[in-house]
């Protein structure tokens, strides 16, 4: 299996409007593959314009935000690039499309890193934000995966939580709780 980097990706469209998505990097050479899911705003944005922000944050409430509907986060200009970057990353490299492997599924952008910057220290691992970060990659899932699966992830990932969150953590766990709630009670 490749080495897979848990990022928010922002992509612009052909009006210059920007789009956050959680995206798993995958690792390749001296870059990086894009692999979404057709259809996908992400995939459009890229087939219109060419470049894209990789963001390196610990914030998990915008892993939890994004996949929850929360779209509103703030962005920062990159001097030199069309395409912002998350305001709240640690840090975020600046890609290029270099190539695209064509996919019925799952189109694979293949991406070169222009320019790494860092913005903030990195201050460590925080469980129960690892915790929100697999409960939100699982809730991308939830049409896909049996609810004895997704109930059961979910019972062990809130053991970190109860025993380390703060409250940003706390807020995140709790729009995934009602995603889960609301998907399998047809509200979705």
């Amino acid at each position: 299996m490749p080495l897979i980097r848990e990022t928010i990706v922002t992509t612009i469209d052909q009006d210059g409007q920007p789009h956050l998505a959680p995206i798993g990097l995958i690792v390749e050479d001296k870059g990086f593959v894009i692999a979404p899911f057709l259809p996908s705003k992400t995939y459009d944005n890229l087939v219109a314009t060419p470049f894209c922000i990789a963001n390196y944050t610990d914030d998990a409430r915008i892993f939890a935000g994004l996949v929850t509907g929360r779209r509103d986060w703030p962005l920062s200009r990159v001097a030199g690039f069309p395409v912002p970057r998350l305001a709240a990353a640690l840090a975020h490299a600046e890609l290029q499309v270099s190539h695209v492997e064509a996919h019925a599924e799952r189109p694979r952008f293949h991406c070169a890193i222009l320019k790494e910057t860092q913005h903030a220290p990195f201050l460590g691992f925080n469980r129960a934000a690892n915790a929100v970060l697999e409960a939100a990659i699982l809730l991308t899932r939830l049409h896909l995966l049996p609810r004895e699966k997704i109930d059961r992830e979910i019972d062990y990932l809130a053991s970190a939580v109860e025993k380390t969150a703060g409250p940003a953590e706390r807020e995140a766990w709790s729009w995934l709780l009602q995603k889960r709630d609301a998907f399998y009670s047809g509200k979705t």
